[in-house]
């Protein structure tokens, strides 16, 4: 379904990912867009590395990047869940219909939607922190910390877990929660034996102290991999970077003595790649998504664990989706409740599924033992591939349907 320009106009908060995509969708819904990013420059280089699953793909397809986003990173299709000494608990083979995910740095996708946002014309303004918003019965002015401003029809919040634009909606809307857990991951030069060498599996494992994943990568190259410490006190960024990288690949050393191929993995590991993240955080349920002519995505509004490898797919999806409904729904108020109406049940799902993961990760000796003993049993049930893979990964938006 092609969309009529419109005379609306959407400031976008945040220069992030789903800012970016949020921009790009909103101008194939006929809608015009600029993008506003707290920081004074762009963000080339910067990031982790993430999976864009089969639906995050399938988003992304909608916005025209599908072929862009298809030649970046690496492709993965088995996961396996392990027991951190060599045995496997479960396989998840993937779905036969459905596109392999994509393993990627975030500096990749996001040197795409910067190139793509050119093309398109769709201009991004740096050093724009919100401050405030005017609204008025014909439109909204955003004010930002340089003393400047910008009035449109809407505003858009894709400003992260510490989004502005959500307090403004609600004052007393909850903060994001840290999930107990530190992430740290790196480059080691280890290559992987048999099967797991070939560089098509993503594999996890529930070591004795400290969860641990892999995974080859291509050619030969090596394995990525990444540890979650349990970490009751969240830590600063500053005290993160204290501890230093020689310190994290120590502890992660540390954590995973007994665990295989852990231990052979970290024993090569490059100190030099090592990255902490020591803010893995999941936004509680907002009660509020829009208020006026205000309204949240991503991650502002629904930030699931890492553990759930969708924090970026959900995402996207709810950019394109927000725009489809602007684009069918000439009320903004009417398009914002449509747009929650569509997401809300989706996104706290994966998000409670992945806070089970999580406690899982930080439950200790005994609760590691007992999920080895029961994911055999829960493989041939609740947790076969079908019933856990085809809702959250097999996911499409019609964006031809018309939204409500």
């Amino acid at each position: 379904m092609s969309a009529p320009r419109t005379s609306k106009k959407a400031l976008v908060i945040g220069g992030g990912i789903a800012g970016p995509v949020t921009a790009l969708a909103l101008r194939r819904a006929g809608v015009d867009a600029e993008v506003f990013e707290a920081y004074g420059t762009s963000a080339e280089g910067i990031g982790g590395t993430f999976m864009i699953a089969p639906n995050g793909l399938g988003a992304l397809a909608v916005v025209g990047l599908e072929a862009e986003v298809g030649r970046i990173g690496q492709p993965i299709g088995p996961m396996l869940i392990e027991d951190g000494r060599g045995g496997v608990l479960a396989e998840f083979a993937g779905l036969a219909d459905l596109p392999h995910g994509r393993v990627m740095r975030r500096a990749e996708l996001y040197e795409v939607l910067q190139r793509r946002l050119r093309e398109a014309g769709i201009e991004v303004r740096y050093g724009k922190r919100l401050t405030g918003a005017d609204e008025t019965a014909d439109g909204i002015t955003a004010h930002f910390a340089d003393g400047s401003s910008a009035t449109g029809d809407l505003l858009i919040g894709a400003d992260g877990t510490g989004s502005t634009v959500r307090t403004l909606i609600d004052p007393a809307a909850p903060a994001a929660r840290y999930t107990g857990l530190l992430g740290v991951g790196g480059y080691s030069p280890y290559r992987l034996p048999g099967r797991a060498g070939r560089g098509e599996t993503m594999h996890f494992a529930n070591g004795a102290r400290a969860f641990f994943g892999y995974w080859a990568l291509p050619d030969g190259a090596g394995t990525a991999w990444f540890s979650n410490i349990p970490q009751p006190e969240q830590l600063t960024a500053e005290q993160a970077r204290a501890v230093g990288r020689e310190g994290w690949l120590h502890r992660c050393r540390e954590l995973h003595a007994d665990d295989l191929p852990a231990r052979e993995v970290l024993r090569a590991a490059d100190a030099g790649t090592v990255e902490t993240f020591p803010r893995l955080e999941i936004m509680p349920s907002v009660p509020h998504w829009y208020r006026g002519r205000m309204v949240l995505v991503g991650d502002s509004v629904h930030a699931p664990s890492n553990s759930s490898g969708q924090g970026v797919s959900l995402a996207v999806e709810s950019a394109v989706e927000l725009a489809r409904c602007l684009r069918d729904l000439p009320d903004h108020t009417a398009a914002f409740a449509a747009y929650e109406a569509l997401r809300r049940p989706r996104v706290e799902k994966i998000a409670a599924d992945a806070e089970r993961t999580n406690n899982r990760k930080s439950s200790g000796a005994v609760g590691r033992m007992v999920f080895r003993l029961i994911a055999p049993l829960a493989m041939r049930t609740f947790m076969s591939p079908e019933k856990m893979l085809r809702p959250v990964h097999g996911y499409r938006i019609d964006w031809e349907r018309r939204a409500a």
